[in-house]
């Protein structure tokens, strides 16, 4: 599998992605993450700078009410929700882990609002441990290059961590939504891995 030549054909077309402003802040990483669910990049980055300006630390979120946080995260997708993952998140974090964001997906999984997905993210950007982010961008891409023959990112993953070796894992999630994101399109996005020969 041509591993080498994707990455460099992907890193030489990529296109920043919002959330990545954060940088490798875990606090800010978690809960961005969390907000991004069923949610354009925009609209999340929004929310989060909103929430940001006002709880820039899990303490100030703790000392929000629900409906608080509510009103500065919408219009995120399943906003009332998500304001009370939060809140309950920053009590768990503050309680039960020393106010620090865990750093193993065992943990971040008893958070509420974080599934797979979310925790692989935040141990890639915030803690630099190498793990597979899957979503919708490196699901079809990684289905689209003959990497892995599946019908669901959780299926995705699995098999990703199989074939890919572990060095590429920490750029993976990246890369793969900046491509995923211009080439919105299953035609263009065709198009342009035929264009760089990776297809």
């Amino acid at each position: 599998m041509n591993f080498a030549k994707v990455f460099k054909v992907f890193e030489k077309n990529y296109i920043l992605v919002p959330l990545e402003i954060f940088g490798s802040d875990p606090y800010k990483t978690l809960v961005s993450t969390l907000l991004s669910a069923r949610t354009k990049d925009g609209v999340t980055l929004e929310a989060s700078k909103r929430l940001f300006k006002i709880a820039p630390n899990l303490e100030k979120l703790n000392q929000l009410e629900i409906n608080e946080i509510g009103k500065l995260i919408y219009p995120v997708g399943f906003y009332k929700t998500k304001a009370k993952h939060l809140k309950t998140l920053a009590r768990i974090v503050l309680t039960s882990y020393g106010g620090k964001v865990p750093k193993t997906q065992k943990e971040l999984n008893t958070l509420p609002g974080v599934g797979i997905k979310t925790a692989n993210l935040v141990l890639n950007r915030a803690f630099g441990v190498p793990a597979i982010a899957v979503d919708t961008h490196v699901h079809r891409i990684s289905n689209l290059l003959g990497w892995v023959h599946t019908k669901t990112p959780e299926q995705t993953e699995k098999e990703l961590i199989k074939v890919v070796p572990k060095k590429y894992w920490p750029d993976m999630n990246r890369l793969f939504v900046s491509i995923g994101r211009q080439f919105t399109s299953k035609k263009r996005l065709e198009e342009f891995l035929r264009k760089e020969r990776l297809i």
